[in-house]
């Protein structure tokens, strides 16, 4: 009985952590979405001047990008 416990504790933490794992990579997802509708409502706000008034919030996106993808549990090592 011990061993079927230990098992079943062992998969549920298991499960645990890929929830929160994806659960994590999701947020960093909406939160690289309300930077992108920052950027284009500042690219329509500033009309002309976006490329000096908007710059800031482009180089956010862009160092968002690289790293905030949306990663599933399982990690492949080639």
């Amino acid at each position: 009985m011990a061993v079927d416990e230990a098992k079943v504790a062992e998969i549920k933490a298991k499960l645990e952590e890929r929830e929160e794992h994806i659960r994590e990579s999701w947020v960093k997802a909406m939160e690289l979405r309300l930077v992108r509708d920052e950027l284009g409502k500042c690219h329509q706000a500033e009309g002309v001047n976006h490329y000096e008034s908007c710059k800031w919030l482009s180089e956010k996106y862009l160092s968002m990008l690289r790293v905030n993808r949306v990663t599933g549990y399982k990690t492949i090592d080639v």
